[in-house]
């Protein structure tokens, strides 16, 4: 048994039905099976085994969901890489994954081999496979390979061979040593230190992800779900994604997130459940086809990643759209606590009640339960969540207290038990559902030999919810413009994480001990923007 099961289990029960909508191609749920068998074939094939890692770079596709189930089959893991990332940060996740292999976007030829480029001489840089060009081509002869191999007559297809009820057949086919024991996923989260790390997923984690989402959703096979945000991210590919095709639901994919084509989309396609963050919200109630935009098929959107404002989820309720929210991380799965549709409308802000397989708490300093209505850090217990931070043992250490896991953001229980997220007590930036640590930015000013200190705050925007700003105190005799600071971060961070403006300070507000006091550093820079 292992995660990939239940595509077998839909491949025969309901052959025929849609699995899978891309740029208008459909996949079904028998093709969907008889891809991962040749995915796992093709994969061992190429010399992945048991633990093997597998690094996947590209805008959503539908090969990210078959090489993630082939990996699960055969017991190996998917690490998929953030596209916005800048090389360097891509070597340092392949390097430290350990990746053999790497499938990525033919648009990323050049990129990819920049970024190879970059390894250490004593590490081996993985295998590289063009998507288009070399994976699916693979792939397609895997396919051909399973049918000869299942039927010695004439040529047949796919449908056909489910029909036949021969799937397990072509499992048996395919060497299949996955269980849901075995790691499966490893998404690399940006740390405090400045150094992401790598949160591993047990195949039985995102199985209990998936019980979970039924829950939030009350997800069932005759729903159909519109996914634009990035399945690099966990919450693209486990909030919906992962859950619809456990259940025998559909799911419409766009590479990525445009808000005209994602209106139109709705009212063409007419899905009934959709995931959203707040920059995306922001950008589709304020694009000029909202106005007359038809999104009466959904019955729910969902929501989360950062605090969502009320004026992101009125002009949804206003249409008779409830909206959800979902709290959690990479490193939970990460569906951990949320608000269902039945509770939307009386319970606007909140992030709701812990998931039906999850147990939450706010705990004080010490680690104690917080009296009720009181601020504390959420904890987090459950079977969703990560096993480890990949070859990390000190920060897994650090992260857990008896099974709980820290996750660092605050909030407060109302007389109901419903949770409100208030702050984080980490200094993590979420802009545009991206997460941002200024200690990364920190790091590439600090190595600047014209700077002598610098720190790095969140501050609210209306488009993204919260960008970047740098404070930073040149050294004696030495000035650089602020486009020069600027330029320190490009090639070294993604662009997303850049500074949107850079602050000169003679100073900076500091405790006793030496500590930058970024609240007060916050109120300076506002005052300066006012100026």
């Amino acid at each position: 048994m292992n995660l990939a099961h239940c595509i077998a289990v839909w491949a025969v029960q309901r052959p025929n039905a849609v699995a899978l909508r891309y740029n208008d191609t459909i996949t079904t749920y028998c093709e969907l099976d008889a891809q991962i068998n040749a995915g796992a074939r093709r994969l061992a094939q190429l010399g992945i085994g048991h633990g093997d890692r597998v690094a996947y770079l590209g805008l959503n596709h539908p090969q990210i969901l078959v090489l993630l189930l082939a990996l699960a089959r055969i017991g190996a893991i998917l690490a998929p890489l953030n596209v916005r990332l800048a090389g360097a940060e891509h070597a340092y996740q392949l390097q430290d994954s350990g990746a053999k292999l790497l499938i990525h976007d033919d648009a990323l030829n050049m990129h990819v081999s920049a970024t190879l480029a970059l390894f250490a001489t004593e590490q081996p840089a993985p295998r590289t496979l063009a998507l288009q060009m070399e994976w699916l081509a693979g792939l397609a002869g895997q396919m051909e390979n399973l049918q000869r191999d299942i039927v010695r007559a004439a040529p047949t297809n796919i449908i056909a061979l489910a029909n036949a009820n021969v799937t397990e057949t072509a499992n048996a086919l395919t060497e299949s040593r996955g269980s849901l024991s075995d790691d499966v996923l490893l998404v690399y989260t940006s740390g405090t230190t400045g150094k992401p790390k790598g949160a591993v997923l047990t195949q039985n984690a995102l199985l209990w992800n998936c019980v979970n989402a039924i829950h939030a959703h009350e997800l069932t096979s005759h729903d159909h779900v519109l996914i634009a945000l990035p399945m690099f991210h966990v919450g693209g590919l486990n909030i919906l994604t992962l859950p619809a095709l456990y259940v025998g639901a559909q799911v419409s994919i766009h590479p990525r997130f445009e808000p005209a084509a994602f209106l139109r989309d709705i009212a063409r396609l007419r899905p009934s459940l959709t995931i959203l963050v707040p920059a995306i919200i922001s950008a589709l109630i304020t694009h000029p086809d909202w106005a007359n935009a038809d999104c009466s098929s959904l019955r729910m959107i969902n929501t989360g990643s950062s605090v969502v404002p009320a004026s992101l989820i009125e002009p949804w309720h206003l249409r008779g759209i409830p909206v959800g929210q979902v709290y959690g991380s990479t490193e939970t799965g990460p569906i951990a606590i949320y608000l269902r549709a039945e509770d939307a409308y009386r319970k606007v802000g909140s992030t709701g009640l812990p998931a039906l397989h999850c147990e939450a708490r706010l705990c004080d300093a010490q680690g104690h339960n917080v009296a009720a209505g009181d601020v504390g850090e959420i904890w987090i217990r459950g079977p969703n969540l990560m096993r480890t931070y990949f070859n990390n043992v000190p920060a897994t250490q650090a992260a857990f207290v008896d099974g709980w896991y820290k996750t660092g953001d605050l909030a407060y229980c109302d007389t109901d038990g419903y949770f409100w997220v208030v702050g984080r007590s980490r200094d993590m930036i979420i802009s545009g559902g991206e997460n941002i640590y200024p200690a990364e930015l920190e790091s590439v000013l600090a190595d600047c030999a014209a700077i002598a200190e610098a720190a790095v705050i969140g501050v609210a925007d209306e488009r993204w919810g919260e960008v970047p700003v740098a404070a930073i105190v040149f050294k004696p005799d030495h000035t650089l413009s602020e486009q020069a600071v600027l330029n320190l971060f490009e090639g070294r961070l993604a662009r997303f994480k850049h500074p949107k403006r850079i602050v000169v300070c003679s100073s900076l507000p500091k405790t006793a001990l030496g500590k930058v006091q970024k609240s007060e550093l916050q109120t300076m820079l506002a005052k300066s923007k006012t100026r």
